[in-house]
Parts: structure tokens; sequence; C-alpha cells
């Protein structure tokens, strides 16, 4: 059976989320427009940066739960990636969809809505009911994918 658009680009990201190098969760984003994938991104340090999996996760080392504490860590998530890369190679995601494999945070929830992105498809859950909130408030359509045991 031919898959529909949000499974098609849901299982892609799944397929970008393993070029991670977080060692707490491994996350992938792709931003597509007019069917069209238009930025990819996932979670890991910032070019030239060593990465988690070479110098350790300083959260994990403080005991830091999921959620809090942004601040700390060497990497940038993969919503905030997806949209660094259309920006580096000066690509409108205005009026775009970001598939993400997890809940945004309220870091990228904020960086989307300034981004223009007005649609978000995520499938795993994340701590942080500001960001959900941040996303209704700013008109993104939220949408929590369910698949039909296909991916």
């Amino acid at each position: 059976m031919r898959p529909s658009w949000d499974e098609y680009f849901m299982e892609i990201v799944e397929l970008i989320k393993t070029r991670s190098t977080c060692l707490r969760r491994q996350v992938g984003a792709i931003i597509v427009k007019d069917k069209r994938i238009l930025s990819t991104g996932y979670n890991g340090a910032p070019m030239g940066c060593k990465h988690c999996v070479e110098v350790g996760c300083m959260r994990d080392a403080l005991k830091i739960p999921s959620g809090q504490r942004h601040e700390i860590c060497r990497a940038m998530h993969a919503e905030q990636n997806a949209i660094v890369q259309a920006a580096y190679s000066g690509t409108s995601i205005n009026g775009a969809t970001l598939y993400v494999t997890h809940q945004p945070c309220v870091l990228c929830a904020k960086m989307s809505i300034n981004a223009g992105i007005r649609r978000i498809v995520f499938r795993g859950d994340y701590p942080d009911k500001l960001a959900m909130d941040m996303l209704e408030e700013g008109g993104i359509r939220v949408i929590k994918f369910e698949p039909d045991d296909k991916i």
C-alpha cells in the first residue's frame, strides 16, 4: 500500500535521526513545502565542534532531567539544525511543514513560529507543555503522528 505524505516524510525522519550524535535521544527533523524536502536536521554539536559521542554528555554527568537546562548541552536540536540549514542555503521555509521524531521543546517552538512554519507533525512525546501552548498561540497546526502500524 502506498504511504500517505505524512507517513512518507515520517519514515524519512526516522532515517535522518540515525545521524544524531546525542547520547540521550536521537531526533530527526525535516522541513517540507509543496511535498518537496527543503531541509533536514538531527541533533548534534555545531559544525567544527566535538560531539557528545566524543566528549560525553554534561547533562548526564550532572543528572539533569530531560527537558531541562538546554543551555549546557553541546548539541543543537534537530529542528534548530533544519531551520539553520535552510537559512544557510537561503531557502525560505515560510509556510512549510516540520516533521520531527519528537515533540519540539519551547526553544524549537519559538524558532518554528518565527521561521514561518505553519504545521508540525511529530511522533514522540517531550516534557514541555509551554512549547505546546506557544505553538497553539502562534497559530501552528500541531499533529501527533499515529501510524497505522506501518512505520
